[in-house]
């Protein structure tokens, strides 16, 4: 099955997984998919990811954290550029979701960056996406 918007389709996955308290949950695999994952561990919102090959193009198993009681550590992913509407953002409009309690991932010219690396880079770029 194809999708337009495979960054969507990811986060409505994660999101979906996470209200159902899924310990695993499997998406198309892209870079910029992968980017995403990345940095998703990275921040501490996921456990861990890896590939897995299903003969096609590929599938990207997350696995998902919650916190020690069992609690939801990802409350809400938002997709924010869109392909109908992209956003693009400079480093000095990068806002701080919840403030400096949520990301923003962005795609920039050194890769897919969370906000906070992108202001230690100084590069800005298409704002994807929003957690908290």
């Amino acid at each position: 099955m194809t999708t337009n918007d495979p960054i969507a389709d990811m986060l409505t996955r994660i999101r979906n997984a996470v209200n159902n308290k899924a310990k695993t949950v499997n998406v198309q695999r892209s870079k910029v998919c992968t980017g995403i994952a990345a940095i998703l561990k990275e921040e501490g919102y996921i456990d861990s990811f890896d590939a897995v090959e299903d003969g096609r193009q590929g599938q990207i198993r997350i696995r998902l954290k919650y916190g020690p009681r069992g609690e939801i550590l990802i409350h809400e992913v938002k997709r924010e550029s869109k392909p109908g509407r992209r956003l693009y953002r400079g480093v000095e409009d990068l806002g701080r979701p919840l403030q400096g309690m949520g990301i923003s991932i962005l795609s920039t010219p050194k890769g897919v960056l969370s906000d906070r690396r992108c202001r230690e880079e100084r590069v800005g770029g298409e704002l994807l996406a929003t957690v908290y």
